[in-house]
């Protein structure tokens, strides 16, 4: 992808992917024309700089860490934040969906026709660990 499609992707300016390749930050490959074209895992690493921006990273430390493997780098505790958040979605849509069932007798049997045993095991489950 160009520059400014990569930078639009990460909601940044053309101008900051452009210091990060100077610096070093990122990679892009030069097409015979002379444009910069950069792999999509650019843009994985440009939103992992701007996730360290963001926590207020030094440019050296941000080098730092973008030599550390992925997995080494993350942040449990944003982890955490973020699976909770994505569990209390589910549960508000959970809740809908009962909600419904509790309103219908047929919604009832309807689900209990299309939800294998499996799936209905593992929505309990999920509740009991919501609750």
């Amino acid at each position: 992808m160009k520059i400014g499609e990569l930078a639009q992707l990460a909601n940044v300016t053309k101008r900051t992917v452009d210091y990060y390749t100077n610096i070093g930050l990122l990679e892009a490959e030069r097409s015979p024309s002379n444009y910069r074209y950069y792999h999509k895992q650019q843009l994985e690493r440009l939103r992992r700089i701007i996730a360290y921006k963001e926590k207020h990273y030094s440019l050296e430390e941000i080098r730092e860490c973008l030599l550390q493997p992925e997995h080494n780098t993350l942040d449990i505790e944003e982890a955490g934040v973020q699976l909770k958040e994505k569990l209390n979605g589910l549960n508000e849509e959970l809740q809908e969906v009962l909600d419904l069932i509790k309103k219908d007798k047929k919604n009832e049997r309807l689900l209990k026709k299309q939800i294998s045993h499996e799936s209905m095991t593992l929505i309990q489950s999920l509740l009991v660990l919501l609750i």
